[in-house]
């Protein structure tokens, strides 16, 4: 006697090592349902092309031929449509095909997890709430705003203690933007003439002073100062005096380099060095004899007995 088709899925399964849960697993059909399939009994099953599709399904996992199969279970539906077999017109209830054993006790930890969430939002909303609730309807003032504002005023409102530079050399560099500059300087005492050619500037480098002098021409358009590198408006020519003549010493580089010029912008007066004269002998005159006078005869000329203008005879 030939096997029926439940028996041949049956019997193929057994010889796999294959129990129904795997088969429900990998298939996505429920265990139920295999049951009623390897039992040759479809009431259970949604009927139609539902059933066809559990049948290939499960003879395809089992490795048995799936049209094999299929002509099976039209064989078996044919020979029960006399003794009441279901139809092959699905029926109109939701088959449950993607069920599973273990899919009910699944659902515990999400809904356990979904509840703590809840449970943890709805603790921080209320703490928000009585947080706003708890809050002052007006600011408190603040008691130590006027003592910070009047700080402020007074800072803003100091005077800036002036920082004095440090000063260990004096260096006065003097550039032509012109002509070329005849320049005198005394550096530390030591004198020195020197021409200063235009956009070649010369640097004169002391320890106590450094004094130049130049032609008034040069007014302070025409030439640029720095005193140790910083810009320092050029003298105006003196009133009096065809020389310009300023000097940058230990007693007012401070103040020079502060102001950005020299004393009120004019000639630094400076006096000259007195030359000291060596002492003059005085020197008794020799006394010087007369010469006598000597007696110079001048004797007359003769008179002209034959003047050039007297008539000839007649």
């Amino acid at each position: 006697m030939s096997l029926t088709l439940g028996e041949k899925l049956r019997q193929a399964r057994e010889e796999r090592g294959i129990s129904i849960s795997e088969v429900a697993e990998q298939t996505r059909i429920s265990p139920h349902y295999l049951d009623s399939i390897e039992n040759d009994d479809y009431r259970t099953l949604p009927g139609g092309i539902f059933n066809k599709g559990f049948v290939k399904s499960y003879a395809k996992y089992v490795g048995i031929d799936e049209q094999e199969a299929l002509q099976d279970y039209s064989h078996l539906i044919a020979s029960q449509q006399g003794e009441g077999a279901p139809s092959e017109e699905p029926k109109t209830y939701r088959p449950e095909v993607l069920t599973d054993d273990r899919a009910s006790g699944s659902m515990i930890p999400t809904i356990i997890f979904a509840v703590i969430i809840l449970g943890l939002m709805s603790w921080g909303l209320i703490a928000l709430v009585k947080y706003i609730q708890n809050q002052p309807s007006q600011p408190v003032a603040n008691t130590n705003t006027a003592a910070n504002s009047n700080s402020a005023n007074a800072n803003i409102n100091a005077t800036p203690t002036p920082v004095i530079p440090q000063v260990n050399e004096i260096k006065v560099e003097i550039k032509s933007l012109a002509d070329r500059i005849n320049v005198s300087s005394v550096v530390d005492g030591k004198k020195l003439a020197e021409d200063i050619l235009p956009n070649a500037p010369k640097t004169f480098t002391g320890q106590q002073s450094v004094r130049i002098s130049y032609y008034r021409g040069f007014t302070p358009d025409k030439l640029e100062i720095t005193v140790n590198g910083k810009p320092i408006t050029a003298p105006n020519p003196p009133v009096k005096g065809s020389t310009i003549t300023f000097e940058v010493n230990k007693d007012n580089i401070v103040q020079i380099l502060q102001n950005g010029q020299f004393a009120n912008g004019e000639t630094v007066a400076t006096t000259p060095t007195p030359t000291t004269q060596p002492a003059i002998t005085p020197v008794r005159p020799t006394p010087v004899k007369p010469t006598p006078a000597k007696t110079i005869l001048v004797t007359p000329a003769p008179a002209n007995t034959n003047p050039a203008n007297k008539p000839a005879p007649r």
